[in-house]
Order: C-alpha cells, then sequence, then structure tokens
C-alpha cells in the first residue's frame, strides 16, 4: 500500500503525475536533482518536462551528484532544455552538446558543488527532484541506490518534488547516513573517524510542506557497463598488489591495509576485483561508487566493510545482489558526497586513493577528463578530491589506446586535472613508477622505464633526453610539448615512424 511508503498522511493528497509535478519547473529555474554515476536518479519527472520542453521551449541549470542513468542527460539534451549543467556527466549526447558549446557544463570537485549553493556563491536551487524509497511519518526523506548531493539539495531547494520508487527495496531504508556539515567559518569537525562511523540520520529532514509534489514510479536504475578484468588491467591489478605488498614489508602498513578508495569504470573495477586472489584481508573501503568488485570482495571474505555515496552494478551482478541485500546492509553506508569525498575525512582516514587517467606525462601529471586538451569526456568527478588529501594517491591506465596509435604516457599532458604535486603512484600494465620522494629529473626516467609501451619507450626516451640538454628544473621542449598530440589529429597515430 503507498501509506507503507509515505508514511506522513498529510502528504497523501499531494501525489500527482509526473507532467502535474514537471509544472512546478519554470523556464530559467535552478534544478538539484537525485543521482550519482547512474543511481538513484529521479526517473519520471524529468521525461515529463523534456516532453513539455519540445512543446513548448524552456532551459533550465541542472545539478546532480553525478551522472545520470536511463538515458535521461541524453533526453534533456535533444529537448534542449539544459542550458548549464554541473557538476559531473557521462552521456556522449550530452557531451557531444558541451564540446559544441550548446551547454554549459561546470566541471567541479565532487565535495564543492552544495559548498558553493549553502554559501550562496551560485544559484540557489529553486526546486529539487528526489527519488526515494520512502518518506517518514516527519516528513524525512529515504533515498534509494544513491544520496550525493540529494540532502542538501532538498534542505537548500524552496520546493521539493519526491518521486517514490516502488521497484527500490525497503530493505535500502536504514542504509543511509545523512549528515551535513555545518556552515563555515565555525563549522566543527565532521565526526567521521573509520569508514563505518556511522554520525548522521537514515532520512533526509525537511519540514514536510517543503514537499510540493510526490510521483509515484516504478523505473530501475540503469545497469553499470563495466567489463571483466582483462589481460592489461589484471596485470595493472597485479603490479599494485607486488606494490602494497612490498609497503607491508616495509612496514608501513598492515595486511589490512589503509582504506580503499576506487573510481568509477572499468580499469578501476578491475584493479579492485584483483585484490581477491592476494594475502591481504579485513580491507574496508570509504569512496564514493560501489561498484561489482565491492560485492565481489565481500564474497569473497576480503572486504569487511564499505562507505560510499552510491552503489551502481551490472546487470548480472545486480541480479546477485539485490535478492541480499540484506546479508551485505551491516556492512555497507551511504553518505552525501560532501562527506564521502570531504578533504577533511580523507585526510583523516589516511585513503589509498585509486583513481583512472586518461594519459599523464613524464613528470606525474595527470589529464584524466579532455581528450587532445579541448573535448570533455565526463569530468574530475571525486578523483582530485582524493588525489590531493590522500595517503597515496594512485592513477592507473593502459599504456596504450586505439590499437596502439595513442600512446597514454606523453611529453605535456594537454590538460591538467590532476598535478604532479598529487600524484604518488601511476601503473599501467607495463609496470608502476614510484614517484615519492623523486624531484622531476628522477621522475621522468622511472616512468619512461616502468610505464609507457615498447612502442613508444624509444621515442620518448628521446624527447626528455633532449629536453634536459634544454636545461631546467622541469626539462621540456616546449615547440614539440604537445607535437604528439598534433601528430595524432593529423596523421591518426602518436608513432613518430608512422
Amino acid at each position: 500500500m503507498l501509506q507503507d511508503r509515505i508514511r506522513n498522511a498529510s502528504l497523501l493528497d499531494r501525489v500527482v503525475s509526473a507532467d502535474e509535478a514537471a509544472l512546478l519547473i519554470n523556464d530559467g529555474m535552478t534544478v538539484g536533482m537525485s543521482g550519482f554515476t547512474r543511481a538513484g536518479e529521479a526517473k519520471a519527472v524529468p521525461l515529463a518536462l523534456a516532453e513539455r520542453a519540445k512543446k513548448s521551449p524552456l532551459s533550465i541549470t541542472l545539478m546532480t551528484g553525478a551522472s545520470l542513468g536511463n538515458d535521461l542527460d541524453k533526453t534533456m539534451v535533444e529537448a534542449h532544455m539544459l542550458a548549464r549543467r554541473m557538476p559531473f556527466q557521462s552521456d556522449p549526447a550530452l557531451r557531444k552538446a558541451i564540446n559544441a558549446g550548446e551547454v554549459m557544463f561546470i566541471d567541479q570537485h565532487l565535495s564543492e558543488t552544495v559548498e558553493q549553493l549553502r554559501s550562496g556563491q551560485i544559484h540557489g536551487v529553486d526546486v529539487a527532484i528526489i527519488e526515494a524509497v520512502a518518506i517518514t511519518s516527519e516528513g524525512g526523506i529515504v533515498p534509494t541506490t544513491s544520496v550525493g548531493n540529494s540532502a542538501s539539495f532538498a534542505i537548500l531547494a524552496d520546493k521539493i518534488i519526491v518521486e517514490i520508487n516502488l521497484s527500490q527495496s525497503v530493505i535500502l531504508e536504514g542504509l543511509h547516513d545523512i549528515f551535513i556539515p555545518a556552515r563555515r567559518p565555525t563549522r566543527m569537525p565532521i565526526p567521521v573517524v573509520t569508514p563505518d562511523s556511522r554520525v548522521g540520520l537514515p532520512y533526509i529532514p525537511v519540514p514536510p510542506e517543503k514537499i510540493a509534489a510526490i510521483v509515484v514510479t516504478e523505473k530501475e536504475d540503469s545497469f553499470s557497463t563495466v567489463l571483466p578484468p582483462d589481460d592489461d588491467t589484471k596485470a595493472i591489478a597485479s603490479h599494485l598488489s607486488d606494490f602494497l605488498l612490498n609497503e607491508v614489508k616495509q612496514g608501513r602498513m598492515g595486511y589490512e591495509l589503509q582504506p580503499l578508495q576506487a573510481g568509477i569504470g572499468t580499469i578501476a573495477n578491475a584493479v579492485m576485483h584483483g585484490f581477491i586472489d592476494t594475502p591481504f584481508h579485513d580491507l574496508k573501503m570509504y569512496s564514493e561508487v560501489l561498484q561489482d568488485s565491492t560485492f565481489e570482495l565481500f564474497d569473497s571474505g576480503k572486504l569487511t566493510f564499505a562507505s560510499g555515496s552510491s552503489i551502481t552494478l551490472s546487470g548480472e551482478m545486480n541480479e546477485k545482489v539485490m535478492p541480499r541485500l540484506m546479508d551485505y546492509k551491516s556492512r555497507l553506508i551511504l553518505r552525501p558526497q560532501e562527506v564521502s569525498n570531504h578533504p577533511e575525512v580523507i585526510r583523516r582516514l589516511g585513503i589509498i586513493g585509486i583513481n583512472t587517467a586518461l594519459e599523464f606525462d613524464i613528470y606525474g601529471n595527470v589529464n584524466s577528463t579532455h581528450v587532445g586538451g579541448t573535448n570533455m569526456m565526463n569530468g574530475i568527478g571525486g578523483s582530485g578530491d582524493f588525489a590531493r588529501n590522500a595517503y597515496m594517491s594512485i592513477f592507473v591506465t593502459k599504456s596504450i589506446a586505439k590499437n596502439g596509435s595513442i600512446s597514454s604516457v606523453v611529453p605535456m599532458v594537454s590538460h591538467v586535472d590532476h598535478t604532479e604535486h598529487d600524484v604518488d603512484i601511476l601503473v599501467t600494465e607495463v609496470g608502476i613508477a614510484d614517484l615519492r620522494g623523486l624531484a622531476p629529473r628522477e621522475r621522468a626516467p622511472v616512468i619512461i622505464r616502468n610505464c609507457v609501451h615498447p612502442l613508444y619507450r624509444d621515442q620518448l626516451a628521446d624527447y626528455y633526453e633532449r629536453a634536459v640538454k634544454r636545461g631546467g628544473h622541469t626539462p621540456h621542449i616546449l615547440e614539440e610539448a604537445f607535437s604528439w598530440h598534433t601528430a595524432l589529429r593529423e596523421k591518426g597515430t602518436m608513432l613518430s615512424s608512422a
């Protein structure tokens, strides 16, 4: 019965259709919507709004936690209703519109968006659209498979539209830990001292009168598109495992390691999967997205607890996990992303951060967002939050792409997301480069020797040797620094011999 989900009787008369709820959103508004990496996004009202925009033009600024599922970004951009989008996305159609200058995309560290909202540095949220499992008797909103920025959007918005998703299990209730940092500058420390610290509420506290409409839905989350480990990602995982085993041997940590964070996607997921076949045990995660590998590690007995901001699974893993959600529930927490990604907490817990690079250069600068320096892929996401503040900042990538036409290690990255100051360890299937304690002139030979594909090693070594003759703390030949990217654009390959 609907009353089991909407437990505040005064709200039952606010149940309306998606079309009616969409009428609360007007041209020029800023909308804050739930959703973090294809999990827990509102699903009905955005589609209704897109249909309305096709008939009567309107445009909005859309804020979310991260990327959306169910092709929502694609549908909205094709309806020409997105004027601005932040802070992360992963949809090809939206990406095309961003790179064409049709949608203004604000690429932010995921910990920063609601901090700027709270302090009034960016335009406030007019309407929040939040997917929920239930509404409590006090009016509290119980999120579904993600928290993301939903809590602060709901708290700061003028009006709230709640989508009660009947396909989401009520077992999710109690999984969330909603803690909102106080306003600065008199903020007290965030009291998360271990990955399993529970410091907040299991629902988003809002006055019931702010809930202007409730829409009932039954559409499921989109499944992730992660691929199973291949030979290259297995090699990356093996190199990282050997490195961490040596850290244990050196007495810098135990076999339980430090809490682990992993970025989204196939490579990071495969690297985490690699921990199954290692001597490490009693592992904990303090991360953003809990992917397939999180539950594989639970089932293997390697992982004891995982804290994140969303659960995003492949179709196959979803069929295994969701019917057994109660078995995992005591070992899981979903938090607001401003807490899961907060620099204070990351630094306190001593996180080992494992994130994916598009490319890196011979000095350890990392590009994780822009192809060829200009075309946006997805966004920086939370990688910067973790890289800058981690106990150990690790970036992983395959050494080549496009059948060898592209080297992932270049003389100078075409766009910098993570400077050499925030990068400790680089790993490709070729090997691992430990950059800790090394000056730039020491870093380059280590990276070239250990991480560069044999196709490009001599070419990159030649560049570095000639750059050293020019001199400088960080030697470069400026007129050649981007020649590899230019060659790719003009000839279709970075190989000098082509």
